[in-house]
């Protein structure tokens, strides 16, 4: 009996945990089921606001991203669809490099921990010389395009869990 209430459990927990992603992937991952049922209706919902996206597009010319998320946690799946939402609106063209971390917020690469996540999601922007601008930690201070706007430009940006 023990025997087949741990196959059961183990089974349960494959199936609900299987569907988690882990490390890089592509954004067309997530607007595939499973991850299309959030991913899908948090972009769509997203409204950025328009003016702030017009004075973001000449900020992320130069700029890389990178996106730590978590398919299995609820900010991420509301920050990261109106994250891309935000990048499409202010017409940003290049790749965002997008990693998956599991529960521990830890890659099979060690990236996470190389980039020092303790959070998800975290949008980290790189100048064109690959030298770390800033991050947004979890959630933004005020809304994710207004906060994009303040670390792009250059202002005092200090995210959720900066000191």
């Amino acid at each position: 009996m023990k025997f087949i209430l741990s196959c059961c459990c183990f089974v349960l927990c494959a199936v609900f945990y299987g569907q988690d992603l882990l490390g890089p992937i592509e954004i067309e991952a997530l607007q595939e089921k499973p991850h299309s049922e959030w991913f899908v209706a948090e972009y769509d919902a997203y409204q950025p606001y328009s003016k702030t996206t017009t004075q973001l597009a000449p900020l992320l010319k130069d700029v890389a991203i990178v996106v730590f998320m978590g398919t299995w946690c609820s900010d991420s799946q509301l920050q990261v669809p109106a994250f891309y939402n935000i990048l499409d609106a202010a017409g940003y063209t290049k790749k965002t490099t997008l990693i998956a971390v599991d529960t521990d917020k830890k890659t099979p690469s060690g990236s996470a921990k190389k980039h020092g996540i303790t959070h998800v999601p975290t949008f980290i922007f790189y100048n064109a010389e690959g030298v770390e601008i800033n991050r947004i930690v979890e959630s933004p201070i005020e809304f994710l395009e207004d906060d994009m706007l303040q670390l792009l430009s250059g202002l005092d940006y200090k995210h959720t869990y900066e000191d």
